[in-house]
């Protein structure tokens, strides 16, 4: 393990063992003035969260993409501050932290027995509203996470979402599509933050009047199980309580071949997400390069920005 690897390592433990102590006032006092430092460094990350803000707003000025960019970074180090105390928070406190409309295509599909994926953008507090799911539809779910390194750092947070009741598959390794296949042919919940594609099979989309890459699993995991697909978008308002919104079913076609139904059925998620991203865009967390556009410069010495 590198000395990089083991301070990342160090100062996300020191975050769950610390933050999650703090009086929630503090907390967010913290959040906000790490959020400030960040964004006034103007390092890579907030530099690309303001690049991806120009898509999302092609009318903002710079005096409006710096906006936007100081308000994105506190709404990412809320969800930083969040996730840190979510394993400290009680139930009702859980439960009373997020409102979310039309939860009925939820509840009403994992009724049917059809078994149901979410799929997310990187908006508001996904793992929040994993948390709720868990805490007040007392729904388990599946869901899979990123391969971190250092390897003690991925435990940590397949232990963290583990403690909230949810179970993590890693997403390398091949066997991840299989397994949410049979949870969801037995009804189960699968919930898959869906809006940048970390796979070479990624499908091309139309997003925001450019082309991206998001991944083809949850219309693939929809056709081969009969599951219901449902896009969901998070957002802050403003008050301690995360808001969100569940959409309606993205139906499979009823012809052409897997590649293109799986390429319409994309489409419609990503025109779902993009949705939710215009109305909140200082709540979507992309500090990542997302179109093919972005994709294609790279230097020598990795992803420049």
């Amino acid at each position: 393990m590198s000395t990089r690897e083991r301070l990342t390592d160090a100062l996300y433990g020191l975050g769950w063992s610390t933050v999650k102590k703090l009086p929630e006032p503090v907390a967010v006092r913290l959040g906000n003035a790490v959020a400030d430092l960040a964004w006034k460094r103007r390092g890579k990350g907030v530099r690309r969260l303001e690049s991806n803000y120009a898509r999302v707003v092609p009318d903002a000025g710079p005096e409006r993409l710096a906006q936007l960019s100081r308000a994105g970074m506190r709404s990412y180090l809320r969800y930083w501050m969040e996730s840190f105390r979510l394993p400290a928070w009680s139930p009702e406190r859980i439960r009373t932290g997020f409102a979310v409309k039309d939860v009925h295509h939820l509840t009403d599909g994992l009724a049917s027995g059809r078994g149901v994926i979410l799929a997310l953008p990187h908006l508001g507090n996904w793992d929040l509203a994993g948390a709720w799911v868990t805490t007040e539809l007392k729904t388990p779910f599946t869901t899979v996470a990123e391969r971190l390194k250092p390897e003690t750092l991925y435990d940590r947070f397949v232990a963290y979402r583990e403690g909230l009741g949810m179970e993590v598959l890693p997403h390398s390794g091949g066997t991840a599509f299989g397994t949410l296949a049979r949870r969801l042919r037995d009804g189960g919940l699968v919930c898959l933050v869906s809006d940048r594609d970390l796979s070479a099979s990624g499908v091309e989309v139309d997003f925001f009047g450019e082309t991206a890459r998001m991944p083809a699993g949850p219309a693939l995991l929809a056709q081969q199980t009969g599951c219901l697909l449902l896009p969901v978008t998070l957002w802050y308002d403003g008050s301690p309580i995360m808001r969100g919104q569940v959409h309606p079913p993205i139906e499979v076609p009823e012809s052409g071949t897997r590649t293109e139904k799986t390429s319409v059925m994309t489409q419609a998620l990503a025109d779902a997400f993009a949705s939710g991203i215009a109305e909140h865009p200082e709540d979507w967390h992309m500090l990542q390069r997302l179109w093919v556009k972005d994709l294609e410069p790279r230097t020598s010495g990795g992803e420049s920005t």
